[in-house]
């Protein structure tokens, strides 16, 4: 414990969060994405511009990260040309 002067409510609130089981905060509300949806959208535009497994094309569009690094995994919006 931080405190020895902590009383028995902030102490089991703090082994609660340390435990992992009580999140006091919650992180950055980022928008969710439906990968089901997203990974149909790929594998439709994958069949419709021929692209093979394990070319440098396949691997832009299966592993780009769009929101880490700005990359788009191919021309588009998941699908919609």
């Amino acid at each position: 414990m931080r405190n020895e002067k902590m009383t028995l409510e902030q102490q089991l609130k703090e082994l609660k969060v340390l435990a992992g089981i009580y999140k006091p905060y919650q992180p950055k509300d980022e928008p969710q994405e439906n990968i089901s949806h997203i990974g149909t959208a790929k594998s439709k535009y994958q069949k419709k511009h021929k692209i093979e497994p394990g070319t440098d094309d396949w691997f832009r569009l299966w592993f780009a990260r769009p929101r880490l690094t700005g990359e788009t995994p191919f021309d588009g919006a998941y699908g919609k040309e």
